[in-house]
């Protein structure tokens, strides 16, 4: 029994190759982008959103080679300044899924190797019946084409450190450094009522003045 719901529109169904190596077809879909395409909290295709597919489905002897390309919207986030970046996506992918009694004959070829990969049967892909998933292929290949720190534009000054104003809108903003050696005075006034304390601090100091002079 498939768990596979032919419905799905990354479902798709090969019943009509025959299993006979060399048949093909093609096949356009446009459907809705599923959730989490793309990287978490960076960028990627908003759910929800149109994606256009158009794959070969070739018959092979060990299963259906899947080629195609997928074509999206892209939104995320600038990593500078944290404007909204938008961007239009094409790839390209080839995948091929294994008949089920293929695939136990691939994986006893392949056990004794020394150099497969302790991950490699979960990178093999298989036909359930004559179905075959195409999300995890179309998410590989989505991911792989996107930026890891996306930018609004290749040379975006980012924000400013001290108020955050971006700084690629004004590129001379800037703010006037204050002396270190009286950073330790920053913030110190007079409270009100003080006046005549600066008062006296002053006749005290011309005081002191004038006896040194004498």
């Amino acid at each position: 029994m498939n768990r596979l719901d032919h419905r799905d529109p990354l479902v798709f169904d090969t019943h009509e190759l025959g299993r006979r190596p060399g048949s093909m077809r093609k096949v356009t879909r446009a459907l809705e982008a599923p959730e989490g395409l793309g990287i978490e909290g960076v960028i990627g295709v908003p759910e929800k959103s149109g994606i256009e597919l158009e794959l070969r489905l070739e018959s092979v002897v060990e299963g259906v080679l899947v080629t195609g390309a997928a074509s999206a919207r892209v939104e995320g986030e600038c990593v500078r300044c944290l404007e909204p970046v938008e961007d239009d996506l094409a790839v390209d992918f080839q995948e091929l899924y294994y008949y089920p009694e293929s695939d136990e004959r691939h994986r006893s070829r392949t056990a004794g190797s020394e150099d497969l990969d302790e991950d490699s049967e979960d990178e093999t892909y298989r036909l359930e019946g004559d179905l075959f998933d195409l999300q995890p292929v179309l998410r590989d290949a989505v991911v792989l084409a996107l930026p890891l720190q996306p930018v609004c534009q290749d040379d975006c000054l980012g924000l400013c450190p001290e108020c955050g104003a971006r700084l690629s809108d004004d590129p001379d903003h800037h703010h006037d450094a204050a002396d270190p050696r009286w950073a330790a005075l920053q913030g110190l006034s007079a409270a009100p009522g003080d006046e005549g304390d600066e008062n006296k601090n002053s006749d005290t100091r011309e005081g002191l003045a004038e006896n040194q002079e004498k």
